[in-house]
């Protein structure tokens, strides 16, 4: 009971961490912190932090990341520099509530991304709720508002968000074809060093656009927050739990995200849960649930 306890605990900070994420990144646009730079900083910091703890592990797995390097392109590109840059690009545009509940629909990505590059097979279950799920991010970005739909109006960051996702859906399936052992912290270390590649172009774009950031205290806690709590202190949390209950039980916890990141915005933002995010949301978890469900053998 007491290991069941610790691991509810990690998971509830995990998931409170990532809704910080969506919180704090606001706060980011709020100080005039332009996406792509603070995307590549915080990514600076996790491998400043990571690398003492991790270098001696990388270094003797140094061949088995040469024999994989173009696995590790995609996984730096997908997840470091594309889910982050858009999501924190998205939040310059819609609301916390909108960005906080089209992750709600990763996992019925995941399933679309393995079902178009033949990773993994699906079943009707699968192909259902991603239709329902699809449904639901439509009823976000359009608002239930069929007029946004037929003249493709849409709010960009709501198509940020919906890039963002898709990203981390090709990463999690790519994350599959890893076929060596490696800590949790050294994997994040070296996808977050292919990241960085990435990141950095889109970082000196900034420059020249004279996109630069105010060095004030406010950027040295948005900082330390996203470098420290949602990109180690989650993936450390999320990890130490599955290994207690499972990776099936702790997915339900993913749901917490937008419950926390809507307590946040309507407390500090004055945003609104409106009748188009309960559709939205119930129509994805309901996707969620229905592509879980398992094909019984006849």
């Amino acid at each position: 009971m007491g290991q069941n306890v610790k691991a509810y605990l990690m998971l509830v900070c995990a998931t409170l961490f990532w809704a910080g994420n969506f919180t704090i990144a606001k706060f980011a646009y709020l100080q005039n912190i332009p996406p792509n730079t603070l995307s590549f900083l915080r990514w600076c910091l996790v491998w400043i932090i990571l690398f003492p703890f991790t270098y001696q592990e990388i270094f003797k797995l140094k061949y088995k990341i040469k024999e994989n390097l173009s696995l590790f392109f995609i996984l730096g590109f997908t997840s470091v520099c594309i889910f982050t840059s858009f999501t924190y690009n998205a939040l310059n545009h819609t609301q916390v509530i909108n960005a906080s509940l089209f992750n709600t629909a990763i996992p019925v990505t995941i399933i679309l991304v393995c079902f178009l590059l033949k990773i993994e097979k699906t079943n009707i279950f699968q192909l259902s709720g991603l239709f329902i799920s699809v449904l639901g991010i439509l009823a976000i970005i359009t608002r239930l508002d069929l007029n946004i739909l037929l003249s493709l109006n849409f709010n960009k960051g709501d198509l940020f968000m919906i890039g963002a996702i898709i990203a981390w859906g090709v990463y999690s399936a790519y994350l599959r074809k890893r076929n060596f052992d490696v800590s949790l912290l050294a994997l994040v270390q070296i996808i977050c060093t292919f990241g960085l590649i990435f990141l950095l172009p889109l970082f000196f774009i900034d420059i020249i656009q004279d996109k630069v950031v105010e060095i004030n205290s406010n950027f040295f806690y948005i900082l330390f927050y996203i470098a420290l709590f949602p990109s180690i202190g989650s993936y450390y949390c999320w990890a130490g739990a599955v290994a207690i209950i499972g990776a099936n039980r702790a997915g339900i916890f993913l749901s917490l995200i937008p419950l926390f990141s809507t307590i946040f915005a309507i407390i500090l933002f004055n945003e609104k849960f409106l009748f188009f995010h309960l559709i939205g949301s119930i129509l994805i978890i309901l996707g969620l649930f229905l592509s879980n469900k398992k094909i019984k053998n006849a």
